[in-house]
């Protein structure tokens, strides 16, 4: 096992004590199908998957530093569309060339590197066979004046397998009014990538100026989100990619006043987050752990974003995301501003600290 380049405790600091000690008292970890070295053998092999995707399926677990734990660190650069080039790049004009991107997957020790059909096509024969390729086929321009928001495919599944990718990913705006659209595109390339071996990982936003309620956003709410992951799992995506919760209660405060929204229970706050019965409260690792639940108990393992570059503040972020993301039984992190934002030395260094909460054998689930 590498050796840690961080003491997770002092990372975290004065939340170390509610973050590393916390016991979850909603639904058991014995409940759960948790991230493990024999997760392909033990959870994976019992769906309908084919062979192909199974051995991909296990390249992916078995690459970069968190190799034969069963976490992944995934080094996620598609902002060059999601969030225009410059704006994204101009921080390290370097990121512009493929190259650096894949080389910075590769210096970070992660299990994979996610990106566009352009990104990874101009250096698929120089490093598909060094680190997993996952090529994101859909994506939202900003282009179109005013801006838009749609995920909108870019590309097709043959062209991902042809240039060696080991899995491929997509984003549904669940709740958008595009959303049945991508639903059912997304479906159907998801299957196509799965006759060709391909592991399959869901970006499970939303979208919908509706979610923000008397000033309160609900974009990241446990319960929207979990639903978000409940669709995603349905469709049989093998991996989900979901932001950390920040709240609870969306689907309560879309239900209050004359408005309907959809169907909830107050023992989805109550007994499966530890919320009250609005939403309210809840420790971060319960409101995760909730998402998790969604994922069919974790036989689909969930994956949390990094989220965008703060600055001094990135290192502290990320480990403890990852530490809540790991203690609720989560898969790992995908971490992509935070470390190319940065020269590519501390941008390695930070994905090494993000990988050590995994590494870490004294962060346990929860």
């Amino acid at each position: 096992m590498p050796d840690l380049t961080i003491n997770v405790r002092d990372i975290l600091g004065s939340q170390a004590g509610d973050l590393l000690d916390h016991e979850c008292r909603t639904v058991s970890k014995s409940a759960l199908h948790c991230p493990g070295p024999d997760f392909v053998d033990r959870v994976v092999a019992q769906t309908d998957r084919n062979a192909n995707v199974l051995g991909n399926y296990q390249r992916l677990l078995n690459s970069g530093r968190l190799g034969g734990t069963g976490f992944v660190s995934i080094l996620p650069v598609d902002q060059g569309i999601e969030h225009s080039a410059g704006a994204s790049f101009a921080p390290n004009p370097e990121y512009f060339d493929p190259a650096k991107i894949v080389e910075l997957a590769i210096e970070g020790g992660c299990n994979a590197v996610a990106s566009t059909f352009g990104v990874l096509g101009a250096v698929s024969r120089k490093y598909a066979h060094k680190i997993p390729f996952l090529v994101k086929f859909n994506h939202n321009e900003l282009m179109t004046y005013p801006n838009t928001f749609n995920q909108i495919p870019f590309g097709n599944v043959r062209q991902c397998f042809e240039m060696g990718a080991v899995a491929v990913g997509a984003t549904i705006y669940f709740g958008s009014p595009e959303s049945g659209e991508q639903i059912q595109y997304v479906a159907d390339m998801f299957a196509e990538a799965h006759s060709y071996g391909m592991v399959t990982v869901l970006w499970c936003y939303l979208r919908n100026p509706a979610f923000k309620v008397d000033g309160v956003d609900y974009h990241a709410a446990a319960d929207l989100t979990g639903q978000a992951n409940h669709l995603g799992v349905t469709i049989q995506a093998d991996i989900i990619k979901q932001k950390l919760p920040t709240n609870n209660g969306g689907f309560a405060a879309l239900n209050s006043g004359d408005s309907s929204y959809g169907k909830f229970r107050k023992e989805v706050y109550t007994e499966l987050a530890g919320c009250d019965e609005k939403g309210g409260g809840g420790h971060p690792i319960d409101l995760c752990r909730y998402q998790i639940v969604n994922n069919y108990m974790g036989r689909i393992p969930l994956i949390n974003s990094g989220g965008a570059s703060s600055g001094a503040g990135d290192l502290a972020e990320a480990v403890t995301t990852a530490v809540i993301n790991k203690r609720a039984g989560g898969m790992g992190l995908i971490s992509g501003r935070k470390a190319f934002q940065r020269p590519m030395k501390e941008g390695a260094a930070l994905l090494h600290a993000i990988q050590d909460v995994y590494l870490d054998e004294s962060v346990t689930v929860a």
